[in-house]
């Protein structure tokens, strides 16, 4: 993992420190040996923020998710809410998004309609990631800032 999604997971992990207390939030928290890039915990309530910057395959990271689910890994939470971050790079030039995102978000989508206590919800991360040894974006300050925002609304707890 690079310096930037490292920022990015501490930029989100103390935002929501900040706003939701009641939560332990923290930086590649692991499950059942899967790291969550971002956690907040709580007695039956748990949050999961999964990054997506360039990955050739968002839906696996999802898939594993929800197989732990499946397999009761995480039955001692009575809500798991999943906010799956997308950056532009998954953005279609002609408009709407690539099938990798569409996969990812499909695999989500059919989990949540499985598991009553389960909510899945794809987000924006409004940047432009660079390649490998790329500059730093300028507006990463306030693309994360918007993506707590929208992660903030979803969170049902």
């Amino acid at each position: 993992m690079g310096e930037l999604a490292r920022e990015t997971q501490e930029r989100l992990r103390d935002a929501f420190a900040e706003r939701r207390p009641g939560l332990e939030w923290r930086v590649e928290h692991r499950l059942a040996g899967t790291p969550v890039d971002v956690a907040g915990i709580g007695d039956s309530n748990l949050a999961l923020i999964e990054l997506e910057w360039r990955r050739a395959d968002p839906a696996d990271n999802a898939a594993k998710l929800f197989r732990h689910l499946e397999a009761g890994l995480l039955d001692e939470y009575d809500s798991i809410t999943v906010c799956h971050c997308f950056t532009e790079y998954y953005d279609l030039a002609s408009g709407g998004v690539s099938s990798k995102r569409a996969n990812a978000e499909f695999v989500g989508a059919i989990a949540a309609r499985a598991v009553e206590r389960f909510a899945y919800h794809p987000v924006e991360l409004p940047l432009e990631p660079p390649k490998r040894g790329g500059d730093r974006p300028d507006d990463l300050p306030g693309a994360v800032d918007a993506t707590v925002e929208s992660i903030d609304a979803r969170l049902e707890f």
